[in-house]
């Protein structure tokens, strides 16, 4: 395995993900690749800046957006620091490297309209993909949690007593998210649903498809972008984007910004804070509906 200690590290410390591990991997292979190819050098350890801005150069020429090119460095940067720590290296080529620019992207979140059509006046179907379907946009919306977090989701993850779900976030971090009533009800529902099904490939997992294999990420994004484009004229219209609306609507009504964090498993306030923009939009209009000088 290349780069097997560095690939340990991400895995056993870090708690990476299989999936970033990879990608991971394939940055630095791409880079090993372009020094063997332009400078005949077969280890990254002997590289200099100068040969890793003429690979920035190489993929912006190659058409790959300033964001991509930002997360490839971001790859490399981790490697040689992680070489500097087990002191394979004495100087990271990457530390005075400054990232490019991007246009930050805008996230426009579904309005409590646009939810409560999908949940409220859509007729899901009263079969197995009908239930499961709207639980599934039913606890993206009250929890905020992943579209990977539902994917892992298993059966005894769920507290009926308490009325909690325990979800299991990145660096295998767990945490204890309330569940709402009638979440709680679908949830019945699509358990009895559940044990229609002929086939059941993974007990344990409590999200399946009809073949009763265990759901995947693609079909989660499918199921909300079908429901929601019937609602919504928004470009996108991902599990992301009901992540988001769960977020923003909460800090409309005025939720405590620490307790967003905590529910959406975010481990510091900077990435929370992302979805006060919107919030500020509703302040905005507050403001000027209610301030006593708004009208003068």
């Amino acid at each position: 395995m290349p780069f097997k200690s560095f690939v340990d590290c991400l895995l056993l410390e870090k708690h990476y993900s299989a999936l970033t591990v990879k990608a991971y991997q394939t940055d630095l292979s791409e880079f090993l690749g372009f020094i063997q190819s332009n400078y005949q050098m077969k280890h990254l350890e002997e590289v200099h800046y100068g040969q890793i801005r003429a690979w920035i150069v190489t993929l912006v020429e190659n058409g790959l957006s300033n964001r991509s090119v930002n997360r490839k460095i971001s790859s490399l940067n981790s490697y040689y620091k992680f070489l500097l720590k087990t002191e394979s290296i004495a100087i990271n080529p990457l530390a005075k490297h400054k990232a490019l620019k991007t246009r930050k992207k805008v996230q426009i979140p579904f309005s409590e309209t646009e939810i409560e059509q999908v949940l409220k006046d859509f007729n899901f179907e009263d079969d197995f993909e009908g239930i499961r379907d709207k639980l599934i946009i039913e606890l993206f919306y009250s929890t905020g949690i992943r579209r990977i977090e539902l994917v892992q989701l298993k059966m005894n993850n769920i507290n009926f007593n308490n009325k909690t779900l325990k979800v299991l976030g990145k660096r295998n971090k767990e945490r204890i998210l309330p569940l709402l009533g009638s979440v709680l009800k679908t949830l019945q529902q699509y358990i009895e649903a559940r044990n229609t099904l002929d086939v059941v490939v993974d007990d344990e997992i409590l999200f399946l498809t009809k073949k009763g294999a265990k759901i995947y990420e693609t079909l989660v994004y499918r199921i909300i972008n079908d429901y929601f484009s019937k609602a919504s004229s928004k470009v996108k219209k991902s599990p992301h984007i009901l992540r988001h609306s769960f977020a923003t609507h909460l800090l409309n009504q005025g939720a405590d910004l620490n307790a967003v964090k905590e529910l959406l498993g975010h481990t510091s306030l900077a990435a929370t804070q992302v979805y006060t923009h919107n919030s500020i939009a509703e302040l905005k209009k507050v403001h000027v509906n209610t301030h006593p000088r708004s009208k003068k």
